[in-house]
């Protein structure tokens, strides 16, 4: 179960003071190849895919479903978010509830360009799914992701092991 329900989508394009948020394109496979094969990005997501691997299952337009936004700066690709619904077998505080994740190429990282998409994805799901709060899933040991959980908004629901490394799940309140 990750769709959203009924989420007119593709949303027109969401703009923020620099960035553009929208549907994804066949012009983003490559990017989106590059963000799954990047060791920095995967540090804390298991490690990365092989290029190989990603360049024969990627299709010719990823990612194109309700909650998935390809993040543009100056008409290039620098990242991805996906609010979805967590499956019904994930962690009892999660099934069925909305889930935010990201991911952004390392030569966008330190700039707040995930802040500002996010808030902006965030911002949009609100006014879709009304009165609906938002998950957040990270390694603890992933400092960046924990600091950009904070300044989103989230507040910690509950520590636990997987992937043999200690996970916290945050919540963000419906706005």
């Amino acid at each position: 179960m990750d769709d959203l329900g009924p989420v007119a989508w593709p949303p027109g394009p969401l703009r923020t003071g620099r960035l553009t948020l929208r549907a994804a394109e066949a012009r983003d496979r490559g990017t989106f190849v590059e963000l799954l094969a990047s060791a920095p990005v995967h540090t804390y997501l298991g490690g990365p895919r092989s290029r190989e691997e990603l360049e024969r299952e990627t299709p010719e337009v990823p990612q194109r479903r309700p909650g998935s936004f390809v993040v543009e700066l100056d008409g290039a690709m620098i990242g991805h978010i996906l609010l979805r619904r967590s499956p019904a077998h994930s962690r009892p505080a999660a099934a069925g509830k909305a889930d935010l994740g990201y991911l952004f190429l390392p030569r966008a990282w330190g700039f707040g360009y995930a802040a500002e998409a996010c808030a902006a994805a965030l911002d949009w799901f609100a006014t879709v799914c009304p009165g609906e709060p938002v998950l957040l899933t990270t390694q603890s040991a992933n400092t960046r992701s924990m600091r950009l959980a904070a300044r989103l908004g989230f507040t910690e629901v509950e520590r636990f092991t997987a992937w043999d490394a200690e996970q916290w799940l945050g919540r963000r309140p419906a706005s």
